[in-house]
């Protein structure tokens, strides 16, 4: 398709939000359209606006025109349509398309709902608190302090740095001392590092190591540390302009939870069909066996995670509605975190199904926002999660679907069920522009990227200790749309395969003289000082098989991101003229070098398995 260039900037380069409308800038080529319209869909039905055409950018024209904010419905959606000759063209969150297209890649604007400001500025990092470090040996797990009911398990004490074992064995019932004091005595390292926000995995009472399992939602598991130590904690954060972000499993319980009490010594809703905790759980029949109920819904099956059934009032009240709910109560001093994390998020609801699922999750962003208004709603999910993130339900996911699953298909040739699969960067770039086209801008911006997680195998380990490779994702990690989070021991190279092993003790002693670790240290920098990096628009400049090269950019502000993966050095020519802004003083980021730019096109080499990060 050989198209004219059209383009829309999303961030306010674009967008001039008011009360009632917006001023919508589309930039295209200087070519004779016949008409250039804005089309959107008030009422359910088309209205198409005349644009009219303003001064130049270089070799883009201007057109202008006030869109209206639909009041039927929170989000606006709109696309744009040049007549040329016997073509017409329309622009969608993708590029260019010969047709018009559907709905669900219009631009998007939520006039009621956006997720904080802040969080596109952040480097996150996430905590698997067990195995990052060990600040007090004295309240550490003992072999044997555990009892696993019907397991026929009990606690392991592992040393630090021992190989993980494996789930079904002791994978999860291992403790290497890991707690609150650890993270605390890191900080100086992790803001040396550049990180702004901590993610941490479950650090509420649990007697597994990983902590999905809850068993008291208001107490930090003493064996991690306490509640005072982690307002301490929170505070400390605060103070070092850092922020903190916890996780949330309110999908299930676990066995051992006094509304569960599978050990029967709370009058539980395991032991009794009379129990006031009944209904709080879904249970296969109304009848008891040798004392004890005999079938339960569990997570995925699993018998020692049974779900809470949200149709009651008391769960309900519990969880999001009282005034010291769970979710209300860490938001609340002293304890004052800036988001919660909410695992399987998609599967909560009224029973298997997930039944009514999006009315708990806009509920649960209501309590939150209720609160803390400037607080991050983060979903977990694993594939599309479209649906959820259109403003009103949560702010960001873990963006698997719409960056680590293509990132690795492109790096590894592996999907996320490492299945075998071969994508070139044509096919890549296709992959992002269709995930994110179906997002308003500032849910994008506010996606969690990450290149692997306690969930998955980490990626280093995947490429097969491929550093070149690895180099490249952790620059698209760094440059890409949404928000960064760098999983712990990521930056000094820690690999590990399937969970649990890759939830690894963190290496320190191999902290210092890291090459990964200067390494990220550096993109880290780039990303918090280059506001493009945080809140610009996306700009292909240049895709074939092998090199994707991108723009960011934002009010004037250009950075230049790319990569080849092909084994010899290739030639590019970047098309500097479709960046609205001035690229005439392009550096590049780890030399300071100046380019030459011959008129509006920018030609320069790309070495072979290598990356390009220039900045004005």
């Amino acid at each position: 398709m050989n198209a004219p260039y059209l383009y829309h900037s999303q961030t306010i380069d674009g967008v001039t939000a008011h009360a009632d409308c917006l001023h919508i800038e589309l930039l295209t080529e200087d070519l004779p359209f016949e008409r250039v319209l804005l089309r959107h869909e008030p009422d359910n039905e088309e209205y198409l606006i005349e644009m009219t055409s303003g001064e130049k950018k270089g070799r883009l024209r201007v057109w202008q025109a006030i869109l209206p904010l639909s009041l039927d419905k929170p989000v606006t959606y709109y696309t744009f349509k040049a007549l040329l000759g016997t073509s017409q063209y329309w622009l969608d969150g993708r590029g260019v398309q010969m047709r018009m297209p559907g709905r669900e890649y219009h631009f998007k604007y939520n006039r009621l709902s956006r997720p904080p400001e802040w969080v596109s500025e952040q480097v996150f990092y996430q905590i698997f608190p067990e195995r990052f470090c060990n600040g007090d040996p004295s309240i550490g797990v003992e072999d044997g302090e555990y009892q696993y009911l019907g397991k026929h398990r009990q606690s392991v004490k592992r040393a630090w740095g021992e190989p993980v074992g494996q789930h079904g064995n002791t994978g999860a019932v291992e403790f290497y001392g890991g707690d609150l004091a650890g993270v605390q005595q890191k900080l100086d390292y992790l803001q040396a590092l550049g990180i702004t926000t901590l993610y941490l995995n479950p650090i509420f009472t649990s007697y597994s190591n990983h902590k999905y399992d809850t068993v008291d939602y208001y107490s930090v598991d003493p064996k991690l540390g306490t509640n005072q130590q982690f307002a301490t904690l929170s505070e400390d954060l605060h103070q070092r302009g850092m922020k903190v972000v916890l996780d949330a499993v309110l999908n299930h319980t676990s066995t051992e939870h006094a509304w569960f009490d599978k050990s029967q010594t709370r009058n539980g809703a395991y032991g009794s069909v009379d129990s006031p905790f009944r209904d709080y759980y879904f249970f296969n029949d109304d009848h008891t066996l040798d004392g004890k109920s005999s079938s339960y819904v569990g997570w995925k099956g699993i018998d020692s995670l049974p779900v809470l059934n949200f149709s009651n009032e008391q769960v309900r009240e519990a969880i999001y509605q009282s005034d010291d709910s769970v979710i209300k109560h860490w938001l609340k001093p002293p304890y004052l975190i800036d988001g919660w994390r909410f695992d399987v998020i998609h599967m909560l609801g009224e029973g298997e199904g997930a039944a009514n699922n999006a009315h708990y999750v806009k509920a649960f962003r209501e309590a939150m926002k209720s609160v803390s208004p400037d607080s991050y709603m983060l979903g977990e999910h694993f594939f599309e999660a479209t649906s959820w993130l259109q403003g009103d339900q949560e702010d960001g996911s873990m963006n698997y679907y719409g960056f680590a699953h293509p990132v690795r298909a492109l790096l590894a040739s592996k999907d996320i069920q490492f299945d075998p699969i071969e994508l070139d960067c044509r096919d890549f770039l296709e992959w992002l522009r269709e995930a994110s086209a179906k997002l308003p801008w500032a849910n994008q911006l506010s996606q969690l990227n990450q290149l692997d997680s306690h969930d998955t195998e980490r990626l280093l380990t995947t490429l097969q200790g491929d550093n070149a490779k690895f180099k490249i994702a952790a620059q698209l990690l760094m440059t890409y749309v949404g928000t960064p989070c760098l999983y712990y021991g990521t930056e000094v190279g820690l690999e590990g395969g399937h969970d649990p092993d890759n939830r690894r003790c963190f290496p320190w002693d191999r902290v210092e003289n890291n090459q990964w670790l200067d390494y990220f240290t550096e993109l880290i920098a780039a990303r918090r000082q280059l506001t493009a990096l945080q809140k610009g628009s996306f700009v292909p400049l240049w895709v074939d098989a092998d090199c994707l090269v991108y723009a960011r950019e934002f009010e004037g502000d250009v950075v230049v991101s790319g990569f080849n993966l092909s084994d010899t050095s290739k030639t590019v020519s970047l098309p500097l003229w479709k960046v609205a802004a001035n690229c005439k003083g392009l550096r590049c980021w780890w030399t300071k070098t100046a380019y030459d730019i011959v008129g509006d096109t920018l030609n320069l080499e790309i070495k072979g398995k290598d990356t390009l990060l220039l900045f004005n």
